[in-house]
């Protein structure tokens, strides 16, 4: 099997390094990676007059690694054009992202994004996150139950589903914590209070610092310029009457997986103008 992965926390991020060791069981493994973290960019790609700095990692593995100044979706159109020249990939993997991208969190991921890149280039794909923003979470239960998940999905893949792609999250506590595995829907909520103050000390505080600032690129303030941060508190709008919002299965201490489709028309109203 030919295996792509790519992220939204950059090269040096401990959960790519994770997923690169766990995917070359499967096959041969490529990573093509953002330099630098790009969190929150969903399918956003790289265009415009930029030089797009490429590097080949010889150093990393296993597989082949490097990386690429530029979005996560436009690491996967990279790949598919320099590292896939005569034939695509069969699976492109996302992640393991530090950081859950569960809810309406997966309208914004990039992690999600490079799946959903893959998907609309008739690819199957699969995004991994963990709920942790720490630089050093603890993998182990992932790196224990990612195989299997892994197994599973690839076994099951629906036939004639173009665009499919699944979104799979990891609740932050030991594997003998984990109730299980459970498929799930996309939970509903938004966020408040989402700009915050550029305050560093209490950025390191809340354990942020070692996972973005060390590659977050500052700019240089000009004069009246204030720098905030953004970041906000989640608000659940979902009330799970069916029991099958991610969110609230994370909490409870479930790992999720979610299908998703890169069609977003709702067929079904469609239909009833039709």
């Amino acid at each position: 099997m030919r295996i792509l992965i790519s992220n939204d926390d950059g090269y040096k991020a401990a959960g790519i390094h994770v997923l690169a060791r766990v995917m070359a069981a499967f096959g041969d493994v490529t990573v093509v990676a953002p330099k630098y973290h790009q969190s929150a960019m969903g399918t956003a790609v790289s265009l415009g007059v930029k030089q797009l700095a490429y590097k080949d990692l010889p150093e990393e593995g296993p597989g082949r690694w490097s990386y690429l100044d530029a979005t996560p979706a436009s690491c996967v159109k990279f790949g598919l054009q320099y590292k896939y020249e005569a034939r695509n990939p069969d699976l492109v993997v996302g992640g393991v992202n530090h950081g859950s991208n569960a809810s309406t969190g997966s309208n914004y991921s990039a992690t999600m994004g490079v799946a959903e890149e893959a998907a609309i280039n008739g690819i199957k794909a699969i995004g991994f996150s963990l709920t942790s923003h720490r630089a050093d979470a603890d993998f182990s239960a992932v790196e224990a139950l990612l195989p299997g998940i892994v197994r599973r999905l690839l076994d099951t893949w629906p036939e004639n589903r173009p665009g499919l792609y699944y979104n799979v999250n990891f609740p932050d506590i030991p594997l003998e914590e984990i109730k299980g595995i459970q498929w799930a829907r996309q939970g509903k909520g938004h966020w408040i209070k989402e700009f915050e103050d550029w305050d560093e000390v209490r950025l390191a505080a809340s354990g942020l610092t070692d996972a973005f600032l060390w590659q977050h690129q500052r700019v240089q303030l000009e004069p009246g310029e204030t720098a905030y941060f953004m970041r906000g508190e989640f608000v659940n709008d979902d009330p799970n009457a069916d029991g099958r919002a991610d969110h609230l299965l994370l909490q409870d201490g479930w790992v999720t997986i979610v299908p998703c489709q890169a069609d977003p028309t709702d067929h079904t109203l469609l239909a009833t103008h039709l």
